[in-house]
């Protein structure tokens, strides 16, 4: 946190911090001696506890996901942009110091589907499923809509698994996915190498 940080800036960051390492129990008072700011100017700031927990998530999510997704200059087929995601979740993991998805921990902690956290948490999956989609149709995919979700299970699959067992992936994940992958018929090359 830098010192020219507004306090929202420093509340939010102190909660994203939080939130992923000690869960969204954390108390008000903890996160305002973190953050520097007095309860009073948190209120002031956000409405609620629920509010600063539902928009410290959607902070983190454009890094979150640009740490996962290849950027739009990469032009390599589908499937292997696709694949990508799960190598990068694997060097995630294995660089130590990961806790799981933080979208899936925070609505599994929050329970409830019309929580703040967890409307925002059910958006940012949603963008991964998005993401998945979009890639199955420009590879010709014959239910991109079902694959898409295939892999996103896959992906949280392989993130609870590498959280309960304390262990890297050890490239799990892109297998999984790979094989997901050849059974849909999903190759390497354009669609029109693979229907030819």
């Amino acid at each position: 946190m830098t010192t020219s940080a507004t306090p929202r800036e420093r509340l939010l960051d102190a909660a994203g911090e939080f939130f992923y390492r000690d869960g969204v129990n954390i108390g008000v008072d903890a996160l305002c001696k973190a953050a520097g700011v007095s309860k009073k100017s948190m209120y002031q700031l956000f409405r609620s506890k629920d509010e600063l927990i539902a928009e410290s998530l959607a902070n983190r999510g454009a890094v979150y996901q640009t740490l996962l997704h290849p950027g739009a200059e990469d032009d390599r087929p589908a499937r292997d942009r696709i694949l990508e995601v799960f190598e990068r979740q694997d060097a995630v993991v294995a660089a130590g110091n990961f806790l799981g998805c933080p979208y899936v921990s925070t609505a599994v902690e929050l329970k409830n589907p019309e929580h703040p956290g967890s409307v925002v948490a059910r958006h940012f999956k949603q963008q991964l499923t998005d993401f998945f989609h979009r890639e199955l149709v420009k590879a010709g995919a014959e239910d991109p809509g079902t694959l898409a979700i295939q892999l996103t299970i896959i992906f949280d699959g392989a993130s609870a698994r590498s959280v309960v067992r304390a262990q890297p992936l050890g490239g799990i994940g892109v297998t999984t996915a790979a094989a997901l992958l050849d059974a849909a018929g999903v190759r390497s090359g354009d669609l029109a190498t693979q229907l030819s």
